[in-house]
């Protein structure tokens, strides 16, 4: 028997020279999908004649109720070993196994310093101005040396983010619920008090917590006013996180100096998405774990997980 997979926005059309799948070939067909489905109906119709399924992060949900359309489902594959939008008792009432990727934290970190930087020196103004015709030089550049960084989350990603801002010469500060003293001794920075005073006194916030019920709505308006004026606040991590709406009267109302997102409530963004024509900010469309290393392990791993399936013994299996 010959089994198909499905692999999900494969918006670079490089899923197939990512990895090597030839040794899948006389049992599975693969097929990628450049195009997003952004309704279950157009999921469950583009999928029911695959028996795999490579999908990227957590931006396509697989709930009961589509699972439930998909009854030729055997294996589907996540990249990263956590993904908060499939439901996994649904998936194993259905017999569909569920396996898990690894994934590096580097290039979320690097996206996380592209975005800081930009924001900070005008790099996409003074670009754009200097291929237009327009002025020679119109911005004056925030400083990082001796500034503060303030990080939401002090994890693997949120670590690494200081250890660059250090080296900076930057001031970096970190807060979360359940951080130590121990932990941020550890990494060399300090622990603020509280949210409000991280928020308060940083010149450059950045946000690195997992989305969950404590963390949902945790930048609200009321959050976003403790920033100074010339802050700037920089989210790679889940959209969720910062309320949106609030992020974007900031924006428009100039209480904040900038932003620079790279999640969203909704993705792919629709062409007249308020975030697209947002002032002072820098977006970029979910590019965090987009890298060639990552990619080949993303979809190297696609398919070992593959490969053991079909050998009768799965591996990073989730769930």
């Amino acid at each position: 028997m010959r089994f198909r997979c499905a692999v999900l926005d494969d918006f670079q059309n490089v899923a197939s020279t990512c990895a090597d799948w030839s040794t899948l070939s006389d049992r599975v067909e693969v097929v990628s999908f450049a195009e997003h489905f952004a309704t279950e109906d157009e999921l469950a119709a583009a999928l029911l004649d695959f028996d795999f399924v490579v999908t990227l992060r957590e931006r396509v949900p697989f709930p009961d109720s589509l699972l439930d359309r998909l009854p030729r489902l055997k294996l589907l594959i996540a990249s990263g070993m956590r993904n908060s939008v499939i439901d996994y008792a649904a998936a194993k009432a259905g017999g569909v196994t569920v396996c898990g990727t690894q994934s590096s934290s580097t290039p979320p970190v690097e996206l996380t310093w592209a975005l800081l930087l930009g924001l900070a020196r005008g790099i996409v103004q003074e670009n754009n101005a200097l291929r237009d015709g327009g002025p020679w030089q119109s911005t004056v550049g925030a400083d990082l040396h001796g500034r503060t960084l303030g990080l939401l989350g002090l994890g693997k990603i949120g670590s690494r983010v200081a250890q660059v801002g250090l080296a900076f010469g930057m001031e970096v500060t970190a807060w979360s619920q359940h951080l130590t003293k121990e932990r941020a001794d550890e990494v060399g920075v300090e622990l603020a008090s509280s949210q409000e005073e991280l928020l308060a006194n940083s010149d450059f916030i950045s946000v690195h917590l997992a989305l969950s019920d404590r963390t949902r709505g945790l930048l609200g308006a009321a959050e976003l006013a403790l920033l100074k004026p010339t802050a700037y606040l920089i989210n790679t991590s889940r959209a969720a996180i910062v309320d949106q709406d609030a992020l974007l009267a900031a924006l428009h109302e100039g209480r904040i100096a900038g932003a620079g997102v790279d999640v969203f409530d909704v993705e792919p963004l629709p062409d007249n998405h308020p975030m697209r024509s947002a002032p002072r900010l820098l977006a970029t469309p979910h590019l965090g774990y987009v890298s060639r290393a990552n990619y080949a392990r993303y979809y190297g791993q696609a398919v070992e997980d593959i490969q053991a399936y079909l050998d009768g013994a799965p591996v990073r299996v989730l769930g």
